[in-house]
């Protein structure tokens, strides 16, 4: 199974396949859910599955989500899976809890494509890969979706859900 493990690596394979659709659909997301990171970056991830390929040829919306899952977390991930197949059935544990945000996803790409927007350039995206990476690979307690990284150092503002 392939496996995206850095950022550098995550871009380069985005800019194998620039795609103005993927970007507008991060940007429509941006607008509309501003604090909620990763339902961002699976707005511009969305599709990436078709950038993968197994040995075979083929490409499934499991590689897909899996292939991000070690560098942007589970969220990222099941948000990327289930925007593919959001009715599926066997989507599994989180289905419920992440309709919402999906539906959201959904109706973004689906609008992206009429939008008339100036959504930017890739590189635009590069700092909210390392923050939601960064934030995916801490070890500990679970962190904020809204806010990977928690409070900013000296701060007296407390993450909800950490000590």
């Amino acid at each position: 199974m392939p496996y995206v493990t850095s950022v550098l690596e995550l871009m380069e394979l985005l800019h194998g396949s620039p795609d103005e659709r993927r970007l507008r659909t991060a940007a429509l997301l941006r607008r509309s859910h501003p604090f909620d990171k990763e339902l961002q970056l699976a707005g511009l991830l969305h599709d990436i599955g078709r950038l993968l390929r197994l040995s075979d040829g083929t490409v499934t919306v499991g590689v897909a989500a899996e292939a991000v899952r070690p560098l942007l977390g589970e969220r990222v991930a099941r948000l990327v899976r289930l925007s593919a197949a959001p009715f599926d059935t066997r989507a599994g544990a989180g289905a419920e809890a992440e309709a919402e945000a999906v539906a959201t996803l959904c109706h973004a790409r689906d609008s992206a494509g009429a939008a008339d927007l100036d959504a930017g350039v890739l590189e635009d995206w590069r700092p909210l890969l390392e923050l939601v990476a960064a934030g995916a690979c801490r070890v500990g307690p679970a962190r904020n979706a809204l806010d990977p990284l928690g409070s900013p150092r000296g701060s007296r503002r407390r993450v909800r859900g950490l000590p």
